[in-house]
């Protein structure tokens, strides 16, 4: 009986191939809508967390932060607290200091802790030269932490190294291909300031964008170098010049960054450690505010809630396309039932009954809604991939949305159809016969 039902509502559909494809044109339409918009903004979310975790979902970052009241600013002005005053330049001292580290080392949530001390250096190697170069002194803990890889043949900073303040750098692999092209940088020796040190190890490449190797300020960190803390410190010591308008000023940083390794099968801690590391340098930082807390957790939190919110956006103001869809299929359905009257009018005079007439038509629209859905899911299948090979924005289809977008399709071609589907069964045998 709904096979019957069914073929019929198959060949009536047919009968009228050109209107039934434009009013298909509508559902398919929305359905690709959906799945489209859903596909870019779960692409760019799903981008924009991916550089989060790699963060670490684990960590605590503390990161040394200039006080607002040092920045810019006449260098003959009066002093501030941690400011020396000199002629025609300044000491301006600020951020985490090593008593810090040493305060923090004894928080019982930790695994690990990796300081880092960021400086600029001009890098050389043979003609080719980096200018301000970002050099980041750290331990060997900081490969782990960070999640960062070495490429073969090569390795990363070691104990050995630490302790001997051994002249020895990684470079990122922007750094490689900046100074020494295609050229195998493992064993070669470079120029760091006025210090020779010997290329140990190459990263593999990461987002430039992404902050995962977390390090101090938002500079490309596929040309940073990587050498020991206590080289660095011997080396070029804590003071760094800045130059400025009418002279220069030195600013003093112990410690550019200090990041924190929770225990990841316990990140229930990575809250309570914060509070603590919170707690710890507000008593130790009073007379201004020289650092600043990151909690990848906390972001990473905050940017799925966000994520959920951009959908459901994306998905209302792409949804619109299906009502109007569902629309087109009610306003050919009211049509087909007025050209239609007179079988309608056979049909019940012959023995069939009012469910009888309503289960043809909402088999009708269910056949338009669904045949529509299902073009509509290869048209919001193509169109991400296409978005992502001419434009290059990173897109994700996902399942769930496809199911949602043809879910939504045929629910409103059925809902649109009881209505043509209930005015053509309440149609009066003999008037309907009448119809011409």
């Amino acid at each position: 009986m709904h096979l019957a039902t069914l073929k019929l509502a198959i060949r009536n559909v047919l009968l009228h191939k050109m209107r039934s494809f434009l009013t298909l044109l509508g559902t398919i339409l929305g359905v690709a809508s959906v799945i489209a918009m859903l596909s870019v903004g779960e692409g760019s979310k799903k981008e924009a967390l991916a550089q989060i975790r790699k963060l670490g979902a684990a960590n605590v970052i503390v990161r040394s932060v200039k006080p607002k009241a040092s920045r810019g600013g006449d260098s003959s002005s009066a002093t501030q607290p941690g400011m020396v005053s000199r002629s025609s330049s300044r000491v301006v001292s600020y951020g985490l200091t090593h008593a810090d580290l040493r305060v923090l080392e004894e928080l019982p949530t930790i695994e690990q802790i990796v300081p880092i001390l960021a400086l600029r250096k001009d890098v050389q190697h043979g003609r080719r030269r980096l200018s301000d170069a970002r050099v980041l002194g750290t331990i060997p803990a900081f490969k782990q932490v960070k999640s960062i890889q070495v490429r073969r043949g090569g390795r990363f900073l070691l104990e050995d190294d630490e302790q001997t303040m051994a002249n020895v750098a990684v470079l990122s692999q922007g750094a490689s291909l900046a100074l020494f092209g295609f050229e195998n940088p493992i064993g070669q020796p470079l120029l760091l300031g006025q210090g020779a040190y010997r290329v140990v190890g190459v990263l593999e490449s990461h987002d430039s964008g992404a902050a995962n190797v977390g390090a101090v300020g938002a500079a490309n960190q596929n040309r940073d170098i990587y050498i020991p803390l206590s080289a660095a410190r011997s080396r070029f010591g804590e003071t760094q010049v800045v130059p400025e308008s009418g002279g220069r000023s030195f600013e003093h940083v112990e410690l550019s960054e200090i990041t924190l390794a929770v225990n990841q099968q316990n990140e229930e801690l990575v809250r309570p450690t914060a509070a603590m590391v919170r707690k710890i340098l507000a008593r130790k930082h009073t007379s201004q505010n020289d650092y600043e807390v990151y909690v990848p957790l906390e972001l990473l939190a905050q940017a799925e809630h966000e994520k959920r919110i951009w959908n459901i956006v994306l998905g209302s103001i792409a949804g619109i396309s299906l009502l109007v869809g569902g629309i087109g299929i009610m306003n050919i359905m009211l049509a087909t039932v007025t050209e239609r009257t007179r079988e309608i009018g056979i049909r019940r005079a012959i023995g069939a009954k009012r469910r009888d007439i309503i289960r043809q038509f909402l088999f009708e629209t269910t056949v338009l809604s669904t045949t529509g859905g299902l073009l509509g899911i290869a048209l919001g299948i193509v169109i991400p991939v296409i978005v992502t090979a001419s434009l290059g924005v990173e897109t994700a289809t996902t399942l769930s949305s496809i199911l949602l977008a043809f879910g939504i399709s045929v629910v409103t071609g059925i809902i649109f159809g009881v209505y043509p589907a209930y005015k053509a069964a309440s149609m009066n045998p003999i008037e309907a016969l009448r119809h011409q």
